[in-house]
């Protein structure tokens, strides 16, 4: 197991139980009651850390190493899947991954930004980091979809939209425009959920639905704390404060009216039991999906459009 800094006290009593077994195996003696004890404490520990994270401990979390990611979600929850590649104009984006799968019997379109589970696959995914044909192709999906009358889920984590120059020379802004253009005109339902990270316009380019969920552990803000950071202090240093100060977490999100729900997490986060992650998010994804289906196309494009059209608090003079 990997832990995080702010784990410590937890990481220190993982320790000592890996030592209290290995002693018990070496001298044979039972140590089972200790063990109990020791978990026990874990799990209280655990409980502890958890109910006081800060908002830069919550990015933190959504960034973990072993944190589950577009693939991994939809490889626990569904049966079926199939991967559809490319933008039918320049490439296949592996950033960007989307297919059809079944989700308990009913087909569904699934979209989401994929990271690399290791440092070779970071590369070839760009760090989750979707150039414009990533979003031509997630558009694309999209549209096979609505062809076919079948729901589309997303699943947000990004950085944000890949800001090279060459990503600017083919219409970086122009393809998530033109997402925002098109998502909220589509007539299936579309549940988004942000599953780790969702910064910037990387993360709305596939983030226009009927509903907006998201993770516990997630954050969704138009900058991440570093950047913020950068342009503020001109320094990295002040990431917690500027976390803070983004207001950027679930619980914020939810309060603001910019997102339709909070996804608990398993305690510790989804990557401590992916299974139960996944079963979470897919009992969310059904109940959710059975709603939207009552409603009539016209009348769900039109509560989008009004959803999408009444956020942010500004003042008239």
């Amino acid at each position: 197991m990997q832990f995080l800094d702010f784990e410590k006290p937890i990481a220190d009593l993982y320790e000592q139980l890996e030592k209290l077994k290995e002693n018990g195996q070496k001298s044979g003696v039972d140590v089972s009651a200790t063990v109990k004890e020791y978990e026990q404490k874990i799990e209280t520990t655990r409980n502890d850390v958890y109910s006081h994270l800060t908002s830069w401990q919550k990015v933190q979390l959504s960034r973990h190493p072993d944190r589950p990611y577009t693939l991994a979600y939809i490889e626990k929850m569904c049966t079926n899947f199939v991967e559809l590649h490319g933008d039918r104009n320049v490439k296949d984006d592996k950033a960007m991954v989307g297919g059809f799968a079944e989700l308990d019997g009913e087909t569904v379109m699934f979209i989401g930004q994929q990271k690399g589970v290791n440092t070779k696959m970071r590369q070839i995914r760009n760090f989750g980091m979707a150039n414009p044909e990533g979003y031509r192709k997630a558009l694309r999906l999209m549209k096979l979809a609505e062809k076919f009358n079948k729901p589309i889920v997303t699943l947000i984590d990004t950085p944000g939209a890949f800001p090279g120059l060459e990503a600017e020379e083919r219409g970086q802004g122009e393809a998530i425009a033109r997402n925002l253009f098109e998502m909220v005109k589509l007539r299936v339902p579309v549940i988004c959920v942000i599953i780790g990270e969702g910064a910037s316009g990387g993360a709305l380019g596939i983030g226009i639905g009927d509903r907006v969920f998201m993770l516990e552990n997630s954050w969704y803000t138009v900058i991440s704390p570093e950047n913020c950071s950068t342009i503020l202090w001109r320094t990295w240093n002040f990431k917690e404060k500027a976390a803070e100060e983004l207001k950027l977490t679930s619980d914020h999100m939810s309060k603001f009216g910019l997102v339709d729900g909070v996804i608990k997490e398993p305690l510790g986060g989804a990557h401590v039991n992916p299974d139960e992650a996944a079963a979470i998010l897919k009992t969310s994804l059904k109940q959710t999906l059975a709603e939207l289906k009552k409603i009539d196309p016209d009348t769900r494009i039109e509560q989008r459009i009004d959803k999408f059209s009444n956020m942010g608090f500004f003042e008239e003079r």
